[in-house]
């Protein structure tokens, strides 16, 4: 039985809903009621079509998020006309089960982490969509640091422990470990060699796996990826001491699932800039003296290749120059071309990432997306290519190879006369032929996935649950696993040592970290600089609410940045605790109204806050939005500073920009990551990431 979820009203009691004319007519400049930011707007001077039937939609993803589905969650069950809380500040297990038909509950936050990782900058746009869906990435896309680190984590998680988990399967078969199954496929690869029938072998297998999913656990049977040795094939036991996740390289511990892998994703790119850095800084260079462990100096100077872990993990706390060279006459130059490279190399990377997911959707797709055409369309095309093998001999094969690697060669005039036919007779021709608009059209990235789900919890007023959240470490205790289910060649008391941690080294680890460490000058030196910077930001601060009550859009922005301690983060999914212009209040996202808008009142819901100022300062109806960005409590360097120095989250903003051109910066929202999430899917506009 689902579980019943709490019904708001959205916004609340409206506290001047009754204001008369002359009441009204007192307001200040520039603010609105907050009764009158709910009602329609009579602006028509839109130049984007947002759909409002629902036989009309801007996208494959909007139509997807308005049918009705035949396997339903609690997000799909419709309700009267109000926002119906399923437990956005519950404990994981009091959430109802599922939240979306056919998706398990900890599969929809995976996916929501790291949509909330992944989005930053997304812009409504009137471009017609090849591929049918929206939130395609724009060629000429934003460049940031942040961005790229991003794009990174996403090569880590989607390509690189794929193909890591590939190659642990060509291992297990390498290693006769499984006798029977290596033998199966060794008597398949004979008696097909022997017929020269290799080629269509090879296809037939390539059709069952995409067409048959059964097969695919048949063939090669899963196993947790840390547990299997990459070099023997056989039983080993996880790096991380203990068989705490399934699907992670490390076998780390976690709370929820993916957690130990995006983790590991974390590190993976912190590990890539510490290997630069010590690149940079020349560690270990050749003439160092062998005993340079032993002196004096090197042992009270803090490690220079620590920076970079250590501002990795002090932004991640807080989420999260070079020295001039003035007669290098190359340093100014390589650094404009590196950084001018950077953003072609992060939307390659990205490209690479969506088409890894793509076939991974296509290949195992999740509701509501379509469950066989992808995977058919797949197999029909590797059929085609069985065909023709079966055909074709080897010589054949060989003479078309020939006769078109000369075409190439020898015919440059007559391409380049061909091209250009294409691209004036057909604009778009290389759009069309991209694999996302053509054999993979319609099915969506992860980060379009997401966007869908979450516009089925917005379409049925039951906006999705956030991921939830702890600073409690996760279990230092395996996963439970079911040895009769894995195909290694083990028994169940090797494998019960592999996945639980040696309690000799268990019992040397809590000696270790018991023992008090002898401190160096270096860390007493840090740990001074330490506290300076935590009194200096804390005065910082503390000048910022004077200059702000003096004026400053600068110190207004900051108000409220750094929350207090231990501060419950309680809000949502109708209001959301922020600052406007410096002051305290909520944002409210408003759709039992005709028009559903987003607005901002220093009163709450309940009617507490500043009573004095019960007005709106501003509504913005959702459909107007015509884009969405995340920005930065603090300035990056401010921000590694602070999550350093303090070591507590920074509270984020939001700019949001209507169809005018006006900018409203929010400031101070603790949960801005699911302010961003309810008004990206909310209204009928096509988004593109920038």
């Amino acid at each position: 039985m689902p579980m019943p979820g709490y019904v708001f009203r959205d916004g609340g009691p409206i506290p001047d809903s009754e204001l008369d004319e002359q009441q009204r007519s007192n307001n200040p400049a520039g603010e609105t009621s907050r009764a009158d930011a709910v009602q329609p707007s009579t602006s028509s001077s839109s130049n984007f079509s947002t759909p409002t039937s629902s036989t009309s939609h801007a996208s494959d993803s909007h139509a997807l998020a308005h049918a009705d589905h035949e396997k339903k969650g609690e997000a799909q069950i419709g309700h009267d006309d109000s926002i119906k809380d399923l437990g956005w500040n519950e404990h994981p297990a009091d959430v109802p089960k599922p939240l979306v038909g056919g998706l398990p509950n900890d599969d929809l936050w995976k996916l929501v982490r790291r949509f909330n990782k992944q989005m930053y900058h997304v812009r409504a746009t009137n471009a017609p969509l090849l591929g049918g869906l929206d939130l395609n990435t724009v060629e000429n896309e934003e460049f940031s640091p942040d961005k790229l680190r991003a794009n990174l984590e996403r090569l880590y998680m989607t390509i690189i422990i794929g193909m890591m988990g590939s190659g642990k399967h060509v291992a297990r078969l390498r290693s006769w470990r499984e006798p029977r199954r290596t033998g199966a496929f060794l008597a398949a690869y004979v008696v097909a060699w022997i017929f020269d029938f290799l080629v269509p072998l090879f296809l037939s297998t390539i059709i069952a796996l995409i067409a048959y999913p059964p097969s695919r656990s048949f063939l090669f049977p899963p196993a947790p990826l840390a547990l299997v040795s990459s070099k023997t094939g056989g039983v080993q036991s996880p790096s991380a001491g203990v068989l705490g996740s399934h699907d992670s390289a490390t076998g780390a511990p976690e709370k929820h699932k993916g957690e130990a892998v995006e983790q590991e994703a974390s590190n993976f790119v912190s590990g890539i800039g510490s290997i630069a850095l010590s690149s940079a800084a020349g560690k270990h260079e050749p003439g160092e003296p062998e005993d340079h462990n032993s002196s004096a100096i090197d042992k009270s100077v803090p490690d220079p290749t620590r920076l970079a872990v250590a501002g990795a993990d002090a932004k991640h706390a807080a989420n999260g120059g070079q020295p001039a060279t003035h007669h290098d006459k190359t340093k100014q130059p390589m650094e404009d071309a590196m950084w001018t490279k950077m953003r072609p190399t992060m939307h390659i990377l990205g490209d690479l990432c969506d088409g890894w997911e793509r076939f991974g959707n296509a290949l195992s797709p999740t509701h509501p997306f379509p469950q066989d055409g992808p995977r058919l369309k797949l197999a029909g095309v590797v059929a085609g290519l069985l065909g023709v093998s079966l055909l074709t001999t080897s010589a054949v094969f060989m003479k078309v190879n020939t006769f078109f690697l000369g075409f190439g060669f020898f015919s440059d005039p007559l391409l380049w006369r061909g091209l250009d036919w294409l691209n004036k007779t057909y604009p778009n021709w290389q759009k069309l032929l991209e694999i996302r608009n053509s054999l993979l059209k319609g099915v969506p990235t992860n980060a379009q996935l997401t966007i869908t789900l979450l516009r089925i919890g917005e379409v049925n007023k039951a906006p999705l649950p956030p991921p939830p959240r702890s600073d409690e470490p996760p279990p230092d205790k395996p996963k439970s696993i079911n040895g009769d289910d894995l195909a290694l060649d083990a028994s169940h008391e090797e494998i019960h040592d592999a996945i639980h941690q040696d309690p000799n080294d268990a019992t040397a680890a809590e000696k270790a970290a018991a023992e008090k460490p002898k401190h160096r000058h270096g860390e007493h030196i840090l740990g001074f600089f330490k506290g300076s910077a935590k009194t200096s930001i804390e005065t910082k601060f503390g000048i910022d609410k004077v200059r702000a009550k003096a004026g400053s859009t600068d110190a207004k922005n900051h108000l409220g940045v750094l929350p207090k301690p231990g501060e419950a983060i309680v809000s949502g999914p109708v209001d959301f605790k922020g600052r406007y212009k410096g002051h305290k209040g909520w944002i409210y996202v408003s759709t039992t109204a005709t028009i559903p808008s987003v607005s901002f009142s220093r009163e709450a819901s309940d009617g507490t806050g500043d009573a004095e100022n019960t007005n709106a300062a501003f509504s913005v109806p959702v459909q107007d939005i015509r884009e969405l960005k995340k920005i930065g409590g603090l300035g990056w360097k401010a921000k590694i500073v602070v999550g350093w120095a303090t070591g507590r989250t920074v509270a984020d903003g939001l700019e949001i920009i209507d169809k005018n051109g006006t900018t409203w910066k929010l400031t101070a929202i603790q949960l801005r990551e699911e302010l961003f999430n309810r008004l990206v899917a909310m209204g009928g506009q096509k988004w593109e990431c920038l």
